[in-house]
């Protein structure tokens, strides 16, 4: 088949990739019992296994993780002397947040001014239409081996496909995986995510009274447990810039890779005009080369019903993403004994470490990626961009680990518009044909590379 033939083939598939995705949004597949039935999780697992058995994959079925959800599983045997390549994605999605902040129904597609907007259109049920659209391309044609994996509880973060890897090996062992949780640094701009940042999460509480006390009475010299924690965390701040000072940790990290235009940033962040970014160097260098500190969230008396009392205990939530290079558990210890340390006033601070994730890099040098090179400058007319990836995806070093030999590459059709995560999320469709696209030249790229 020729790279024109393909590419009409890809482009012919695009009222059937939007029914694909129409069915796949409507399925609420959130991952929280707490929050959705967890048959919606089951019921899009079986949408998954049924279309890409539909799509040419053997074997395609269920199995259960440690965590509870539901891998989908299914191989194509490679033809012979070809290599194999692993394709995941996930079905599992954010829940919807605020629905009133949402524009159109969250769990319905729907079209507005050229993009299709619903919670998944891109993370990650828009990647799976991808995967489906190139195996669709190709047909009869595919040469390669297929190994497929679709994980069920990745933004709950619960790790139970990693376990499962771990436990089942030889699953999943490929030449190349590719890791389709990512996309382009813009619409058009074909890119590889080649860095992670990995995170250490931690709950500080702080306590400076047997209990709550009558401000009026007592307010001045006892000491406020909110007031200490608001200065705790404030230390982990340059007063100036913003950028983040934790003790013992280098923050001052160079990116090299594809950079990040500063008013783009704004614009897709949604920073309000006359607000100043924090910390210093560029964009890049912040969000993919350097520790970065949120506090995530505060346990205080609230505003309403608040009393005239000084607050005897207060807590925070506090995540620090680590970028490749740092180890990601001697950052939670740095980051416990800055927070330990900063305690203003002699305060009793508890620090519980909630969880690590390493951060993750990628070996680009190898066949995989030149395949992938020529396959993104084909579609898209440019060199293949890197770009680094301020979230954290465990599963990719769980399989670096597993597999030490394999390329692995992180792609797919979440550019900055697409607002993952967030209300309002949407996808461009003519990134799920690209990126679709891509994918077809790029396992008929491999093939031939690896028969040289």
């Amino acid at each position: 088949m020729s790279e024109t033939d393909l590419a009409r083939r890809t482009a012919g598939l695009m009222d059937r990739a939007r029914t694909d995705l129409t069915e796949l949004v409507a399925i609420p597949s959130v991952a929280d019992p707490r929050q959705y039935p967890p048959e919606e999780c089951r019921r899009a697992a079986q949408w998954v296994a049924d279309a890409f058995t539909e799509a040419g994959l053997h074997d395609v079925h269920l199995v259960e993780t440690p965590d509870g959800s539901h891998a989908v599983i299914g191989h194509r045997p490679p033809p012979p002397g070809a290599p194999t390549v692993l394709l995941y994605c996930h079905y599992d999605v954010q829940p919807p947040l605020d629905d009133d902040a949402w524009t159109t129904p969250p769990f319905a597609l729907t079209e507005r001014e050229g993009r299709w907007y619903g919670r998944g259109t891109a993370d990650c049920k828009g990647n799976i239409v991808m995967h489906l659209t190139a195996l669709r391309a190709l047909g009869d044609d595919v040469p390669v081996g297929i190994k497929f994996v679709a994980e069920g509880s990745e933004e709950q973060g619960t790790g139970g496909l990693e376990e499962y890897v771990a436990a089942h090996p030889e699953e999943f062992l490929a030449d190349a995986l590719l890791i389709c949780d990512t996309g382009n640094a813009a619409v058009g701009v074909g890119t590889a995510t080649t860095s992670l940042r990995g995170l250490a999460n931690v709950v500080v509480t702080v306590n400076t009274l047997e209990g709550e006390i009558h401000s009026g009475m007592f307010g001045g010299p006892a000491p406020d447990a909110l007031a200490a924690l608001v200065q705790l965390l404030a230390s982990m701040r340059d007063p100036e810039t913003g950028a983040t000072r934790i003790n013992g940790l280098d923050c001052e990290g160079s990116w090299e890779g594809e950079g990040y235009d500063e008013e783009q940033f704004r614009k897709d962040a949604g920073v309000l005009e006359g607000v100043r970014l924090t910390g210093t160097g560029s964009v890049a260098d912040r969000l993919w080369a350097r520790p970065a500190v949120t506090v995530l969230g505060i346990d205080c008396p609230p505003v309403v019903g608040s009393a005239a009392a000084v607050p005897a205990t207060a807590r925070a939530r506090v995540s620090l993403r680590v970028p490749p290079g740092m180890n990601a558990e001697a950052a939670r210890e740095a980051l416990a004994a800055h927070l330990t340390g900063a305690a203003p006033w002699g305060a009793r601070v508890e620090v519980e470490t909630e969880g690590t994730g390493s951060p993750f890099r990628a070996a680009t040098e190898g066949p995989a990626y030149g395949a992938l090179g020529k396959a993104m400058r084909e579609v898209y007319g440019k060199p293949l961009a890197f770009l680094g990836q301020g979230g954290s995806i465990p599963l990719c070093n769980v399989l670096a680990g597993a597999y030490p030999r394999a390329e692995i590459i992180l792609m797919g059709v979440e550019e900055p518009r697409c607002l993952i995560h967030a209300p309002n999320e949407s996808v461009d469709p003519t990134e799920i044909e690209h990126m679709a696209h891509v994918e077809a030249l790029f396992l008929k790229e491999y093939a031939a590379a690896f028969s040289r």
